[in-house]
């Protein structure tokens, strides 16, 4: 099932559209692509690198969820590129798919108990070694799954179709690159590299993981526009050394991530979503950046397949869209469509679409901030819509004294009349105006003592003609009014 038909890189924006032309920065962000037929390329640009040295029976259980959904992708795929009536139907892949993952598993299996998982064994070693060497080679494990078919572990069919898949199921192509992963690993150390080494301190405004998205999936964010600042260019690429410590910090950050996932057959999160920011990337004098990306790119593609659900794109400069078309050769159509672009205008709710409001950072227009005292992930948000050219309420009733009822709220896209005040059920008393001002940016918070039964209101005047949203939550905690505090 040969699905790599159209090179023409292109890429789907936030409604699922096709956007034709793709960025001279491609290569930073486009980190998980199928490894294609090209290998002389790849081997060279891996052999280069010299800090990263290349490698050179279950019962069947079928797992019908994740079945169906790949025989749909492929399905959608073939009917992309092919309306022929020698295309494969539905059935017909699916039993592909369980043959090649039947046939894939006795191969894995085969190679851990003939001792040749890892590579030809040394001829010359002595007996006890390779006993040894055997034992130990029953217990291997990839991103924390034992490997051996045999053990029955729920993790490994799903570890082994992402080789698979990676390879369109062709099983020779597939047991070549879990060969090369695993040896790639033990030589370069990767099992130990989030533990033993401290890169986050140096690296960690270029990139951090950040909560998950709406289905569990851990999220990543790549912040490259840090490095329109020439000094911390210098200082992160100066050097071969400083360029190599960045590569490892790319991989731990991706290690991390897979730490956060689950490998199960039901109910499992086995991918990461990833939000590249590129806001401030500079275009010129990054020839560093560029060939790192590359390099990146590379690696992953051939030791991480099929880890990456989507790619969101967002802040993408104008020249982004114009600039030549890079490493198309390198991704088949599937791929294509794990990356979305955010236009300008529509980011937030680009993101939105897949991260809820209270896990999604404050600066991207959602409820999360750092070392938040007042709010957790948990407190989870509610929506409200705004219709256009009218004048929306949102009320929190406290009925409880001696309380601080803190709330916070965004609007996506805002554009709006923000206002809030505290209404006392006493006819009698005042109303408190809190805020009332234009809002930008990121969301807006605030508190206030209820010392007499009320509620708080905010009210939202939008003046354009497109309906809107907000995201808002709020709490209640009881505590002593300021002036007994002072006293």
């Amino acid at each position: 099932m040969d699905m790599d038909v159209d090179t023409s890189l292109k890429c789907n924006d936030e409604n699922g559209n096709v956007v034709v032309g793709m960025p001279l920065f491609f290569n930073i962000f486009d980190t998980v692509t199928t490894t294609t037929n090209n290998n002389n390329v790849i081997n060279d640009d891996i052999n280069n690198n010299t800090s990263l040295k290349r490698p050179q029976r279950q019962e069947e259980n079928d797992h019908d969820c994740d079945l169906e959904d790949d025989v749909a992708e492929i399905t959608a795929s073939l009917g992309d590129i092919s309306n022929n009536k020698g295309t494969p139907s539905p059935a017909e892949i699916k039993l592909k798919i369980k043959k090649s993952l039947l046939e894939f598993r006795c191969k894995v299996e085969n190679a851990i108990l003939g001792n040749f998982l890892l590579g030809k064994p040394d001829e010359n070693a002595a007996v006890e070694d390779v006993a040894v060497a055997k034992e130990k080679l029953r217990e291997i494990s990839l991103w924390g799954v034992p490997l051996m078919p045999s053990k029955a572990h729920e993790g490994t069919d799903v570890v082994l179709r992402k080789f698979l898949k990676a390879k369109d199921y062709k099983v020779n192509e597939a047991f070549d690159m879990l060969q090369k992963t695993l040896i790639w690993r033990r030589e370069n150390n990767i099992d130990g590299i989030a533990d033993d080494e401290d890169l986050e301190a140096e690296f960690g405004n270029e990139g951090f993981l950040c909560s998950r998205d709406r289905d569990g999936r851990p999220v990543c964010y790549h912040v490259c526009g840090v490095f329109k600042d020439r000094r911390l260019y210098k200082k992160t690429f100066g050097t071969h050394l400083k360029g190599d410590k960045f590569l490892r910090w790319r991989i731990q950050l991706m290690e991390k991530a897979i730490r956060k996932l689950s490998f199960r057959s039901q109910g499992g999160v086995d991918s990461i979503l990833q939000v590249f920011d590129l806001k401030s990337t500079p275009l010129n004098g990054t020839k560093e950046l560029s060939s790192l990306s590359k390099r990146t790119l590379l690696l992953f593609q051939n030791y991480y397949p099929e880890l990456i659900h989507k790619n969101i794109i967002v802040y993408a400069p104008f020249w982004f869209y114009t600039s030549q078309v890079l490493f198309s050769r390198f991704m088949s159509q599937r791929n294509k469509k794990k990356f979305i672009l955010a236009r300008p205008h529509k980011v937030i709710q680009t993101l939105l679409k897949s991260i809820a409001a209270e896990h999604l950072p404050c600066e991207y227009g959602g409820l999360r901030r750092n070392n938040d005292e007042d709010f957790s992930p948990s407190d989870k948000a509610l929506e409200h819509k705004i219709k256009g050219n009218s004048v929306s309420t949102v009320e929190f009733p406290v009925g409880e004294l001696g309380v601080t009822l803190t709330w916070e709220a965004t609007v996506v896209g805002w554009d709006v009349t923000y206002k809030e005040e505290f209404i006392p059920d006493d006819e009698g008393s005042y109303r408190v105006l809190l805020q009332n001002q234009n809002v930008e940016g990121s969301s807006t918070r605030n508190s206030f003592y209820i010392s007499e039964p009320g509620k708080i209101v905010i009210t939202v005047e939008n003046g354009t003609y497109k309906n809107k949203k907000m995201y808002y939550r709020s709490k209640a905690r009881t505590t002593l009014p300021v002036y007994i505090l002072l006293s």
